[in-house]
């Protein structure tokens, strides 16, 4: 009976640290619908995939760069097809997020550089490189 009682309280920490490992916060969800919505998302990972390979033993976690968790739920399976799904899912969401915002921020670097390097040489006026800026701005997001 303590055997499962220890075995009940290992797998309910790890379901509840797996889940929150991956997690997106709620900003950061809402600028990834936005880059969504401006077709601007880099996919390095299928979710799909991520929640698939979480049947396997660990890995949804593996799958997601989370080879620490890959471990522990790869030495947890069978039990662990309860929350390894929804960890690859995450995982994978959470890679293409990061992917997304620094691909999206090197795009605003460059374009804000050209457009200094107008202002610099004379090529655009000062309120030219404002509004430029603020096209820039409004077509990749908030920054």
């Amino acid at each position: 009976m303590r055997k499962m009682h220890q075995t009940l309280v290992v797998s309910l920490a790890v379901v509840t640290l797996s889940g929150c490992a991956t997690m997106l916060t709620s900003e950061q969800k809402r600028e990834y619908h936005e880059f969504q919505a401006k077709g601007l998302v880099v996919k390095e990972k299928s979710p799909g995939t991520g929640a698939a390979l979480g049947i396997l033993p660990g890995g949804g976690s593996f799958y997601a760069r989370a080879y620490g968790w890959g471990v522990v739920n790869l030495l947890m399976w069978p039990m662990s097809i309860l929350w390894d799904p929804v960890s690859g899912y995450q995982g994978s969401m959470t890679i293409n997020y990061y992917a997304t915002k620094t691909h999206v921020e090197s795009k605003v670097r460059n374009e804000i550089g050209h457009l200094d390097d107008q202002l610099v040489t004379g090529l655009v006026t000062k309120e030219e490189y404002v509004q430029k800026k603020r096209e820039i701005e409004n077509r990749y997001g908030t920054y």
